[in-house]
């Protein structure tokens, strides 16, 4: 599948007008308005959504979203139900699913690509699936029209980036730092690196992620990126029971933020 498929598109279309691109993340079946939620973050002006299906070992996830995943699953959500919901929601924006690829290896590939296809999913970033182990999955994704997004690593050796970039679709995700998930004071320099490393290899859009947790965060780092993957703060908000008005309004401030530029 070397044709842009719908997740890129839409982020290549606020690139071209001259915008910076906002993926927030939200966690599937954290409480019992989580799609009430994506609706919320959608009109708030996000240029697609990233949604966690929980895992209960997320080796990259932070306390906050580690939490956000115990709540979820403790209240009943699996897989199915969250791509069940998702299929009835009707959200406008694209969407991508974030997890672990022990959930799709045990739906097996092409099942898990093809339920993913089915409830409207149009992309899959699976953190914990390295570049050269990816062949069955990629097949499998391919063949359904979901878009893989790969993550570049703050570490990765300048050769190794050409071969993500090239292999991602969707966009690249730019690691922001080392380490787990979760808003840290300032951003970190290795954002800016991997960033810069990023957009000199690939015309892809590239996003950065992980420690992109204010708004003026979001806006130092999409000097360089195309734009950011808003997970932590999200999540925090959607922890403290501020429903979706309240998650909305957080990710309008990012939106505006990154307008302002």
């Amino acid at each position: 599948m070397s044709e842009i498929g719908k997740f890129e598109h839409a982020l290549r279309a606020r690139r071209e007008s001259g915008g910076k691109i906002l993926v927030p993340y939200i966690t599937g079946g954290l409480g019992d308005d989580w799609i009430e939620t994506l609706h919320a973050v959608a009109a708030a002006g996000a240029d697609g959504i990233e949604i966690g299906i929980p895992f209960s070992d997320p080796v990259m996830d932070g306390p906050t979203i580690q939490e956000a995943n115990d709540r979820a699953l403790s209240s009943g959500a699996t897989p199915q139900s969250i791509l069940a919901a998702v299929r009835e929601s009707d959200i406008e924006i694209p969407l991508a699913v974030m997890t672990y690829y022990n959930i799709a290896f045990r739906a097996g590939d092409t099942r898990f690509a093809t339920d993913l296809a089915d409830a409207g999913i149009s992309a899959c970033i699976l953190p914990d699936l390295p570049l050269e182990e990816t062949g069955s999955w990629t097949d499998a994704a391919d063949a359904a029209g979901i878009e893989t997004i790969l993550l570049a690593a703050p570490t990765a050796p300048d050769e190794r980036l050409p071969r993500i970039c090239e292999r991602s679709r969707g966009f690249v995700y730019g690691v922001g730092l080392l380490g787990i998930t979760g808003v840290r004071s300032s951003l970190a320099t290795s954002a800016m690196d991997i960033a810069t490393r990023l957009k000199a290899v690939t015309d892809k859009p590239v996003l950065v992620g992980v420690g992109v947790g204010t708004p003026e965060q979001a806006v130092e780092v999409s000097t360089v990126a195309d734009g950011v993957v808003v997970g932590s703060a999200i999540v925090n908000r959607m922890l403290s029971n501020a429903g979706p008005e309240g998650v909305g309004e957080l990710v309008a401030e990012f939106r505006a933020a990154l307008d302002a530029g």
